[in-house]
């Protein structure tokens, strides 16, 4: 009896031993505010000796603006306030709160770390982080990073296991149900002949089994159907939704994930590296994450990690150094501008009087006339003549075609005249009667519009375009046709092209599409003297360039600016990273403190310090602002640590 109850006692403890424990533990991160930690990675890797030796360089020589060789090497002020040289080792985690961070091709990468220290770990928990993106007015909940403990997952797994027993035990099969064993014996007592088709591969229809026995298959299993066991599979398919919820407490997750990891031994500190890729918008300067989170044990919030300090990217862009003053082109105005346009009239065979009902005549005709009343109330042209040609198809006699072309010609230049003194007649008696002495004047000085009327007789030009283009005409036909349009007389062409086999098609298809009138309109510019004026204005292409530059639109921005090839054209290349693109323009450009600048960057990007270090300082030389500049691009800026570039200025 004693043993008994030291046994239970001994369980009693363990029990609650273990059930403190994980309490023991979070107090413990309550108390010591244990917490995950968000960190910059490095610059950059470690580099092996050999590279270091081979391509960092840690002495230079360059030339100041007098032409005076300047030697420069890592160095830093000792406790005398002089220079002194050395060397440096390249630290394994920055402990800054921020970065600037260099924008490539529209985007930017920012690149943390995840710390999570040893004190933080159990095997029964799993942590989750959670990294918040904070861009303008925006926040943005990243991919979360999961650490699960391997007692934590061995729970996850094993839920599984008894969900997928659960999920063996339902049955998709009917026969599963049905009473093999009765249904047997009484086929075998009551029917024999059923009986026999136990053992029988032969296939017999539902209609020839009921046929013969009086009943259907189905009806006989449905008879010896266990409908208990039925319910009961049906109710386990209903309450599979619940059963995952009891058993699986806390599923594993596979997707929107960053990062999910097993510990099997935990203790020792993680630091997971993160990188996410953000588009840049335009206004968007710098971007903060700050890191957040919780640990579950058995699918339970237990404790709510507090929190980071952010971390902060200011996000460097090249678009910020475009040159932005508005760039003009010059253009030449002429007085005198001519605009043209076709009609279809229809006349009737032969004829030459103009019918307003007849075929599409309504539809074209009034194109027309829209158009002259635009023409004639423009405020910027004066509309001084119309010229207008009358054209005709090629059957008949090229000297009938000719006269009646001169007849069409005229009657449209007729109609179209009276057409504007009726519209002018109707417009000064809807102002009244009289008119004002400044009317009377304008009306007075201003020259008629002149109707002149020109003649194509037979419009061959066309013909042969339209035949070309056709693609019901087989080649041999346009053949055919080629060789007779090179006939010098237009009537004996026509009298060729009757005896063609497809003369009909030429005649009811391409002809009446000859019988044009061609308008051309003469106008001037109003008040405008001289045959030409040279005028500048805003180049519209450029500064639509300019402005995809400041919107960070850098493919937009080089189709505007690709034909220019100037500083902001170099610009949308870096900024695509096409290098060597821009180093084409630079190079061919004055050295201003601009270019200087650019040249300096894409010289670190070829890593040629000489040269980059040569360009930064003459920039910085002519113009103090780049000396700050040079701290938000991560090239220059590495030159800037690497030589102390700014160490004399404040």
């Amino acid at each position: 009896m004693k043993t008994v109850s030291i046994r239970f006692l001994l369980s009693a403890f363990l029990v609650l031993a273990s059930a403190c424990a994980p309490t023991s533990h979070i107090r413990q991160l309550r108390e010591g505010q244990v917490t995950a930690q968000l960190s910059l990675t490095q610059e950059r890797e470690l580099p092996s000796l050999e590279a270091d030796i081979a391509v960092q360089r840690d002495t230079l020589v360059i030339r100041d603006p007098e032409g005076r060789e300047v030697i420069i090497m890592k160095a830093v002020k000792d406790e005398n306030g002089e220079m002194v040289a050395h060397e440096t080792l390249d630290a394994a985690r920055v402990t800054a709160r921020f970065r600037n961070v260099a924008e490539r091709g529209g985007s930017v990468d920012l690149r943390f770390q995840i710390l999570v220290p040893g004190k933080m770990q159990d095997s029964d928990w799993q942590l989750r982080f959670y990294p918040d993106l904070f861009v303008l007015e925006d926040s943005i909940r990243l991919e979360p990073v999961l650490i699960t403990g391997s007692a934590y997952r061995k729970a996850q797994l094993k839920g599984y296991q008894q969900y997928q027993r659960f999920l063996d035990s339902i049955s998709a099969d009917s026969l599963h149900f049905v009473n093999r064993r009765q249904l047997e014996n009484f086929l075998r007592r009551n029917i024999p002949a059923i009986y026999r088709f136990r053992t029988d591969s032969s296939e017999v229809s539902d209609e020839v089994f009921a046929s013969a026995f009086g009943i259907t298959e189905q009806q006989a299993l449905e008879h010896y159907t266990s409908q208990f066991r039925v319910r009961l599979n049906r109710r386990k398919i209903d309450r599979k939704g619940e059963v995952f919820r009891q058993y699986v407490k806390s599923p594993i997750l596979t997707e929107g994930l960053r990062l999910d990891t097993v510990i099997q031994h935990t203790g020792g500190d993680i630091a997971y590296e993160y990188v996410q890729t953000i588009r840049v918008r335009p206004r968007l300067r710098k971007a903060s994450v700050v890191l957040g989170g919780e640990i579950f044990q058995d699918g339970q919030v237990i404790y709510r990690i507090p929190s980071t300090e952010p971390l902060t990217f200011y996000i460097s862009s090249l678009s910020n150094l475009a040159d932005e003053r508005v760039r003009y082109k010059t253009r030449v105005i002429s007085r005198s501008v001519q605009a043209n346009t076709a009609c279809y009239i229809e006349f009737e065979q032969g004829q030459a009087v103009i019918r307003e009902d007849m075929g599409n005549n309504p539809a074209e005709m009034s194109r027309i006339k829209e158009n002259l009343v635009s023409l004639v109330e423009d405020r910027e042209f004066n509309l001084d003549s119309i010229v207008i040609t009358a054209s005709c198809s090629p059957e008949g006699t090229f000297e009938s075609n000719e006269k009646l072309s001169i007849q069409r010609s005229k009657a449209v230049s007729d109609y179209y005249q009276t057409f504007l003194k009726r519209r002018e007649d109707s417009l000064r008696r809807s102002r009244g009667v009289m008119l004002s002495m400044d009317d009377s004047y304008r009306a007075a000085k201003k020259e008629p519009i002149r109707f002149i009327p020109r003649y194509d007789a037979e419009n061959w030009s066309m013909l042969d375009a339209l035949v070309e283009k056709d693609t019901l005409l087989k080649p041999a036909d346009k053949q055919r046709y080629r060789e007779l349009s090179a006939l010098g007389s237009p009537d004996e062409r026509e009298r060729g092209l009757q005896q063609l086999g497809n003369y009909r098609y030429l005649r009811e298809n391409l002809y009446p599409r000859l019988r044009t009138v061609r308008f051309d309109f003469h106008l001037h510019r109003k008040g405008m003297v001289k045959d030409t004026i040279h005028t500048t204005e805003v180049d519209s292409v450029y500064m639509w360039g300019v402005q995809a530059l400041r919107d960070r639109e850098y493919e937009k921005a080089l189709s505007y600016l690709k034909d220019y090839r100037d500083y902001n054209t170099a610009i949308a290349y870096v900024s695509l990273d096409y290098n060597a693109s821009a180093m084409a323009i630079l190079e061919q450009m004055e050295r201003t403190p601009q270019v200087n600048y650019m040249l300096a960057l894409l010289y670190a990007r070829k890593e040629d310090p000489q040269n980059a270090v040569q360009c930064y300082l003459n920039a910085c030389h002519e113009d103090r602002s780049y000396i700050f500049r040079g701290n938000l691009d991560p090239e220059i800026n590495a030159l800037i640590q690497r030589y102390n570039l700014n160490a004399d200025n404040p």
